[in-house]
């Protein structure tokens, strides 16, 4: 992955992050302008997706992108909110993390070996 797709992607997962903040923000007061917020920051989130996945192809880009929001979004909700999650979810939570870099790193790896 070259530099500026790393750029992008790391872009993506911030405003994915800002929408997954709006709409927690949206789930504890609604409001018209807090839903439009989260509208409009997920549809910028999935455009620049589109040109990653144009650049990268849909495999890589997606599975990368699902890892970084899954830490990321989970870091945010437990730190910035206080959400608590019991050790079954946390459990769950790790083997998606493994099985989406299984998924990322597995063609990368299989070549090597």
């Amino acid at each position: 992955m070259s530099f500026s797709g790393l750029l992008q992607l790391g872009f993506s997962t911030v405003i994915f992050l800002l929408a997954a903040t709006a709409a927690k923000q949206w789930g504890l007061a609604p409001s018209l302008g807090k839903i439009l917020l989260t509208l409009a920051l997920y549809s910028l989130g999935n455009l620049i997706m589109l040109r990653l996945i144009r650049e990268f192809g849909m495999s890589v880009s997606f599975s990368l992108s699902a890892v970084i929001q899954l830490v990321s979004v989970n870091v945010v909700a437990l730190v910035f909110f206080g959400e608590r999650v019991n050790a079954l979810q946390a459990t769950g939570i790790m083997l998606a993390i493994a099985a989406v870099a299984l998924i990322t790193l597995g063609p990368y790896l299989q070549g090597r070996m």
